[in-house]
This record gives C-alpha cells, sequence and structure tokens, in this order.
C-alpha cells in the first residue's frame, strides 16, 4: 500500500501542475487578446493616418514583445510538466521493484535502430538482419529479404548510367528469388535498357516513387515483430480504437431499444443485438458463421464437418436429423450424422 501511496502522490503533483498550466495559459492568453484587441480598436478609432506611428509602432513592439515571452514562458513550463510526468514512470519503476534485463531490450533497440536508417533511407541494416534472419523470414514466406535487395537494385538506378555495372554486379543477389519474383525481377532487368536516359523519363519511372520506403518499413516491422512474437500495434491501442469504433453504433442500439421498449432484445453478455463491422484491419482470426441457421458457431455450438465435405453447425445437424438419418442440405448425399466430424477454424 505504501508503494501505491507514493506513486498516487507523484500523480496528484502531476495533476496539480496541468491545472495549474491551464488557468496560467489562458490568463496569459486573454491578456494578449485584450492588448490585440485594444491597438485594433484604436486603428479603427483614429485611422492610421490620424495615429501617432511613433507611439502605434512602440505599442505594436511591445505586444510582440510580450507575445513572444508568452510563448517561452508556456513552453518552458509545459517542459517542466513533462519532467513531472517522468516521475510517475520512476516511482511506478522503483515502487513494482521491476528489473528489465538488457537482454530483453536488446531486440528492441536493434529494431529501432535497422527502423531508424530505412527511414534515412539506409538499406544496409535492414539487409543485414534479413541475411542473418534468412531462414525464420522463409518459414514466414516473407518476401522481406528480396524487396530489400529490389530497393537497393532502385537505389541504384537512380545514381544513372553510372552505376550500370555496379547494378548488373548487384543483379546477381536475385537469383535464389527467381523462381517467386520472376516478374518483379524481369521489370528489374528490362529497366537498365533506359539507364541512359534516365528511368524518371522511362515508362519504368514507377520505380521511382518514394512511397515504396513507407512500404519497406512497415514490411519490416511487420516481419521483424512476427519474429518476436509480437503484434505490430499495441492491444491496448487496438482495443480502444476499435472501442471508439463501435460505441457510437452501441450507442444508437441503446436508444433504439429503450424508444421502443424493447430492453429485453439485449440479454446476452456474450453477443451484441446486431453485428458491428470494424473493417478488415480488425480481422484477426476466422470465424465460422452457420449457413443454415445464419449465427456464428460458438464452443456449445461448433462446426460440424458432413461426410460430402459440407460444414454445417451442431445445432443445424441436430435439427436435420430425422430417424436416425441426416440428408445434406446442399447434396442429395444421406448419412449418419454421428458420422460427422467437429472442425476447428
Amino acid at each position: 500500500m505504501e508503494q501505491c501511496a507514493c506513486v498516487e502522490r507523484e500523480l496528484e503533483k502531476v495533476l496539480h501542475r496541468f491545472v495549474m498550466y491551464g488557468h496560467q495559459s489562458e490568463e496569459r492568453l486573454d491578456e494578449l487578446l485584450r492588448s490585440v484587441c485594444d491597438i485594433r480598436g484604436q486603428l479603427v478609432a483614429f485611422g492610421v493616418q490620424d495615429a501617432d506611428l511613433s507611439v502605434l509602432s512602440q505599442t505594436m513592439a511591445q505586444c510582440c514583445k510580450n507575445i513572444k515571452e508568452t510563448v517561452q514562458m508556456l513552453a518552458s513550463r509545459h517542459k517542466d510538466i513533462h519532467g513531472s510526468v517522468s516521475k510517475v514512470g520512476k516511482a511506478i519503476d522503483r515502487e513494482s521493484g521491476v528489473v528489465i534485463d538488457m537482454n530483453m531490450k536488446q531486440p528492441f533497440l536493434e529494431l529501432n535502430r535497422i527502423l531508424e536508417a530505412l527511414r534515412m533511407q539506409d538499406l544496409r541494416p535492414a539487409l543485414e538482419w534479413a541475411v542473418t534472419n534468412r531462414q525464420r523470414l522463409l518459414e514466414l514466406n516473407s518476401s522481406l529479404e528480396f524487396k530489400l535487395h529490389r530497393m537497393y537494385f532502385i537505389s541504384l538506378l537512380s545514381g544513372g548510367i553510372g552505376n550500370q555495372v555496379e547494378a548488373l554486379q548487384y543483379s546477381r543477389h536475385f537469383q535464389p528469388f527467381a523462381s517467386q519474383h520472376q516478374r518483379d525481377i524481369q521489370i528489374l532487368m528490362g529497366s537498365l535498357v533506359y539507364l541512359r536516359h534516365g528511368i524518371e523519363n522511362s515508362p519504368y519511372r514507377s520505380l521511382l516513387e518514394t512511397s515504396q520506403w513507407a512500404e519497406i518499413c512497415n514490411i519490416f516491422t511487420r516481419d521483424a515483430c512476427a519474429l518476436l512474437g509480437l503484434s505490430v500495434e499495441s492491444p491496448l491501442s487496438v482495443s480502444f480504437a476499435s472501442g471508439c469504433m463501435a460505441l457510437p453504433v452501441l450507442m444508437n442500439i441503446k436508444q433504439v431499444i429503450e424508444q421502443r421498449q424493447c430492453s429485453g432484445v439485449w440479454t446476452h453478455k456474450d453477443e451484441l443485438p446486431i453485428e458491428i463491422d470494424l473493417g478488415k484491419k480488425c480481422w484477426y482470426h476466422s470465424v465460422f458463421a452457420c449457413p443454415i441457421l445464419r449465427q456464428q458457431t460458438s464452443e456449445s455450438n461448433p462446426p460440424m464437418k458432413l461426410i460430402c465435405g459440407h460444414v454445417i453447425s451442431r445445432d443445424a445437424l441436430n435439427k436435420l436429423t430425422n430417424a436416425g438419418k441426416l440428408k445434406c442440405p446442399y447434396c442429395p448425399m444421406e448419412q449418419n450424422p454421428s458420422h460427422a466430424k467437429q472442425i476447428y477454424f
């Protein structure tokens, strides 16, 4: 309890500083706004020609000075708040007694270093990593190493005719990938014909699109996280984003149910009254909906494979069984329902 109280005290300090920062910011910004409005009022009342330009210029200079000082003051105090937030994290680490082994940090440090190099369009660290982990990447059916070689080859092409010999020599790296990426390799080699006139002036100018660098960063992040057994995105952030997408729909459902006085529709804790589509980005595993009863299968009602190969739910299987016989709803085959086998998606 003492550890929790210590963290709570640090958190209260941060919250207090946030509140004070908000009040001070509003006060200073209101003062500056009043000053600007006063200057504008003087210009409107007296006119630019009638006003004393020397006095007006001094007033405006002082106003600009106040604005600059306010911005610097707010930035400085905002930086101090960052320090207080950092203290909360350190207090949690200190009181929890959790010590992170450096060996656990090392893979993440390496991946961040490689990713930073990719953002700077430096492919060498990523290529070295891909070659070192070639076998594991092949097991994932990853095309990362080929795409890295492809990007390096394209970077040579962008250098013009002076890199022709080096590009031809580097094309030997494509040999292990010839069977899987034959079409891509043919396009790359065909672009050499236009090297003298510039790839940007040829039918192959799409090879120089800068968007490919963002794509290779995403592919590296995805495959590197897969080798570490991690999700590319934080599960917490995915859950939060999904909740933000689903909440408006759920609120509308709740409102309709209350208006129509049919609250009994929503009685099951593990089931929603309608389906909420969060898009393919939120698809993480396969599910099976029974084509007969049109309901999603579950542990108590699993999918069952018939002898003919068609799949229905167990509830549908029981309902279609008549006198110990089952006729498949999709083909004329009759069979014994006991021969159906449960399958797993």
